[in-house]
């Protein structure tokens, strides 16, 4: 959930490191820090908020030094504060923590055995206090870390700078990513490539349980056991301009722009020469061999695979069974024969869908990750992956990243459908000719821009708001609900619109906006209905449908926006965009921080 970074190199580093604490600042901005060794001397900078409020400090109070760590921060113990934010220092040592210490109280007892206090209320603070321990009993450095190293548990990545040492980091990792960055003559740590693209493209990804003692010239890994282990190195291709705006206000709206490019893209690099036929990256898999499908994810990405399975049912009559990553783990429920288990993720680190894979590895027949970081533990941990093809998504928010796991998602159970003889060619033939054609439609929609800001202006007025949809718009309802609360912080729920007479029709008043999403499909005429039961009960609608549709269900809503036709199958990819770009301009209408919402930070490595 936080971001890390750490720098051996030629120059100061307190720049390169707030450089790339931006590219970073996706995943938390409660607080940010340095700390760096100068002529021998360890000494940081932290500051509350964003990372701005650190560099106007370190304007007014440079911190010098060739060798440094740096981070960005998501709280999980103990509030936003200068006391509290990273790096930790304990007398010799800096440590900066992407985590949580589960067994920081046993620690923080046993220190305390030995005379040792505490000034924080976090759990980095035992990490810190625990090596300068270790040193003070006479371990060099580097035993003092591993030996602190043993006595954690819980998830972390961890990255320690010392006194007197200007040529030495510490990184270690369990259950929370972290990246070591190769430069010519210098070396650099990260939470992921991200932040390391601007300064070198040659990485090193630290494998669970992995330990590395870090110089300028220097790589040593040792594996959870205290093996020497060889981490291959690998050649990234980041483009540094594609975590830059753009021109746009916010990441956001790039990041919803992006999407007709990036998901014809992506089509493409899914479909035969002829493109009547699906060719997956990783090679062939035979659907047929499955009898039931098992899908685990968080937030948007749930959505996501709740829309697909009803493309799974309906297409290739392959059951399907769905569930939030965070009550899987914990339920432990039986896995039967012949199950393929999907995990889908976008930054492919999420603590709560990572534990479930495991979960299930040894017991699935199949484990098959859907991705947007191809080099994420997600992706290494399953039997096979898929990548979404997304690029960098920085915004809080998921946008393109969602239209992209869809894509994928859509694209599966069409093959599926196929290998279970579900669908003939041609009919595969006709949706994949749709699919591609796909993009067009979708800046059809984007460019519906105005009519989105002026109910985007109605929707800012109110306190709670209601989305609406059947079938595949369901899950559509659902997540657009959810975007207008992460970055509007307006109270909204999507609900199934057969269920709108079972309880939530009771909330309706003109008090309370009701957005129904309802293509002119085989469900429409029932959808309309229950925007019929809101309007006779004086609620105001927002009606997204196409032409056709806005004819039929009259002129009574308070505002229609229209989309163009698209078929039935590929609809929940299309009104993603009119979900997006509500609360986009929602949030721009009401002021608040589109990217970086309070409480929220991009990549869930925390449970």
């Amino acid at each position: 959930m936080c971001g890390i970074v750490g720098v051996l190199g030629h120059h100061e580093a307190a720049p390169i490191i707030v450089e790339a604490l931006k590219r970073l600042e996706y995943r938390g901005y409660d607080s940010a820090g340095i700390a760096t060794v100068s002529d021998g001397t360890l000494d940081r900078r932290r500051a509350v908020g964003k990372l701005v409020n650190l560099s106007d400090l370190l304007v007014h109070d440079p911190l010098p030094g060739k060798a440094g760590i740096g981070h960005t921060r998501w709280a999980t113990h103990g509030a936003p504060s200068v006391g509290n934010a990273h790096p930790h220092q304990a007398g010799p040592v800096a440590v900066v923590h992407n985590g949580i210490i589960e067994n920081f109280r046993t620690l923080r007892e046993e220190l305390a055995g030995h005379g040792i206090n505490f000034e924080t209320e976090t759990d980095t603070e035992t990490v810190a206090l625990l090596t300068q321990h270790h040193m003070a009993q006479g371990m060099a450095p580097r035993e003092a870390a591993t030996a602190t190293i043993a006595k954690l548990e819980g998830a972390f990545a961890l990255c320690f700078l010392f006194h007197g040492e200007e040529d030495l980091l510490i990184a270690a990792r369990k259950g929370s990513p972290l990246a070591i960055g190769h430069g010519d003559g210098e070396m650099f740590v990260g939470s992921d490539a991200i932040a390391l693209a601007p300064m070198t493209d040659s990485i090193t990804y630290l494998e669970e349980g992995d330990r590395a003692v870090i110089t300028r010239d220097s790589v040593e890994i040792f594996d959870a056991k205290g093996n020497r282990a060889n981490r291959p190195m690998k050649t990234i291709q980041i483009d540094a301009t594609r975590v830059e705006k753009g021109g746009h206000k916010h990441f956001m709206a790039k990041e919803i722009a992006e999407q007709p490019t990036v998901l014809g893209d992506a089509i493409s690099r899914f479909l035969s020469e002829d493109g009547r036929d699906i060719t997956l990256p990783m090679g062939d898999l035979d659907l047929s061999k499955y009898d039931r499908i098992l899908m685990v994810a968080c937030g948007t990405a749930y959505y996501a695979c709740l829309t697909a399975k009803y493309w799974f049912e309906q297409l290739a009559r392959l059951p399907v069974e769905i569930d939030i990553a965070s009550e899987f783990r914990y339920r432990e429920p039986p896995i039967p024969a012949r199950t393929l288990a999907i995990f889908v993720s976008q930054s492919g680190e999420t603590a709560d869908t990572l534990a479930a894979l495991r979960y299930c590895t040894d017991r699935a027949e199949t484990v098959l990750s859907v991705v947007n970081v191809p080099e994420s533990s997600i992706a290494r941990e399953s039997d096979l992956h898929l990548p979404i093809l997304a690029g960098v998504e920085i915004g809080v928010a998921s946008t393109k990243a969602f239209t992209c796991q869809l894509n994928v998602l859509a694209l599966l159970a069409l093959k599926a459908a196929s290998d279970r003889g579900e669908i003939d060619a041609d009919t595969r033939a006709g949706h994949l000719s749709a699919l591609r054609n796909l993009p067009g439609l979708m800046n059809h929609a984007l460019s519906q821009a105005d009519e989105m800001k002026a109910a985007a202006r109605k929707l800012a007025q109110a306190q709670d708001v209601l989305f609406l949809g059947r079938g595949t718009m369901f899950p559509m309802a659902l997540e657009g609900a959810l975007k207008l609360k992460e970055i509007s912080y307006i109270h909204a729920e999507g609900y199934a619109s057969g269920e709108l007479k079972h309880g939530p029709i009771a909330l309706i008043d003109k008090k309370v906006p009701v957005v129904v999403l309802a293509p002119s499909d085989s469900l429409f005429d029932k959808t309309v209905s229950n925007m019929q039961e809101v309007l006779a009960r004086g609620g105001k609608v927002i009606l997204v449908t196409d032409r056709k549709g806005a004819e039929e269900a009259g002129g009574e809503a308070w505002q229609t926006i229209i989309l163009p036709e698209v078929p039935e199958l590929l609809a929940p990819i299309l009104y993603a965009i009119p979900a997006q770009l509500l609360a986009y301009y929602t949030a721009v209408a009401k002021g608040t921080d589109v990217d970086q919402p309070r409480n929220l930070a991009k990549s869930v490595t925390v449970e």
